[in-house]
């Protein structure tokens, strides 16, 4: 079953933001900043930066989650 989406509180180049996301997306997207060694905050910031105008920031994330685990 998937749980509701939560609001994460995000801080990207001196803004902040939040973004809704599951649990599981958003365990997953810690462990790629832990594992890339980054803070959250700049992964979030570099996502941001890349994703086209039809798309949200969590989306993004969404996307860029499924991507990370497909390389797998």
């Amino acid at each position: 079953m998937m749980m509701r989406p939560k609001k994460r509180s995000l801080t990207l180049r001196g803004h902040r933001t939040s973004v809704s996301l599951e649990d599981a997306f958003w365990d997953e997207f810690c462990r790629i900043a832990q594992e890339k060694k980054r803070p959250i905050n700049d992964l979030a910031a570099e996502i941001d930066a890349q994703r086209g105008l039809d798309c949200g920031l969590a989306s993004a994330i969404r996307l860029y989650v499924l991507s990370d685990l497909k390389k797998v």
